[in-house]
C-alpha cells in the first residue's frame, strides 16, 4: 500500500485529520472537566460574549472569523445545551446572543482551560518548523485573495466543459 501522500493533493483531507485530532484532544478536556457536551467551536463564542456582553450573530460571526452561517449552526447548538441565549433584535431579521445562567458558572473552569490549551498550543507550534497558526492566517488571507475555486478554474480552464460533455445524459 503508498504511502499517504505528503504535498498538496489531498491537503483538505489532511487538514481535517489534524483538525480532527485537535478537536477531539480538546473534546476529551472537557469531558475530563466534567462539561460532557460541550464542544471546542463553543469556546470562541462564549469568549467572546464574557468579554464583550451579548452581540448579534453577525457581531459574533465577526468576532470569531466564522461565517454567519456557521456561527447561526453553532449558537443553535448551544441554544439546545441552555449555553445562551437568544432575543430578539432592533429589527425582527436580528438576533441577540448573550450568555445563560447555565454558562456564567462554567466561565472560571473554562477561562483555565483556555490559558492551558494556549500554553499547550505554543508549546506544540515551537516543535515545528514554521508556525502552524501563522501559516493558517497566511493560507486563510490567500484564499480571501483568490478562492480555490478560482484558482481550479485557472489551472484547467476547460475542465468544467469538458465534465458536462463526459458526463452521461441523466435518466
Amino acid at each position: 500500500m503508498a504511502s499517504p501522500a505528503t504535498g498538496p493533493e489531498l491537503l483538505g483531507t489532511r487538514l481535517r485529520h489534524l483538525f480532527d485530532l485537535l478537536d477531539a484532544d480538546v473534546a476529551a478536556v472537557y469531558t475530563d472537566l466534567g462539561l460532557d457536551g460541550f464542544r471546542p467551536r463553543f469556546t470562541p463564542v462564549i469568549r467572546v460574549l464574557a468579554a464583550s456582553g451579548p452581540c448579534s450573530i453577525r457581531d459574533l460571526a465577526q468576532a470569531i472569523g466564522v461565517t454567519h452561517s456557521a456561527a447561526s449552526q453553532t449558537v443553535a447548538q448551544m441554544v439546545r445545551q441552555d449555553l445562551v441565549s437568544i432575543t430578539p433584535g432592533e429589527d425582527a431579521r436580528q438576533r441577540i446572543v448573550g450568555l445563560s445562567p447555565k454558562a456564567e458558572p462554567l466561565l472560571p473552569t473554562l477561562e483555565a482551560e483556555w490559558a492551558a490549551t494556549a500554553a499547550a498550543a505554543t508549546e506544540f507550534e515551537a516543535e515545528l518548523s514554521f508556525p502552524l497558526s501563522r501559516l493558517v492566517d497566511e493560507a486563510l488571507d490567500a484564499l480571501r485573495r483568490r478562492p480555490m475555486r478560482e484558482r481550479i478554474a485557472a489551472a484547467d480552464p476547460d475542465l468544467i466543459a469538458r465534465a458536462r460533455v463526459d458526463r452521461p445524459p441523466a435518466p
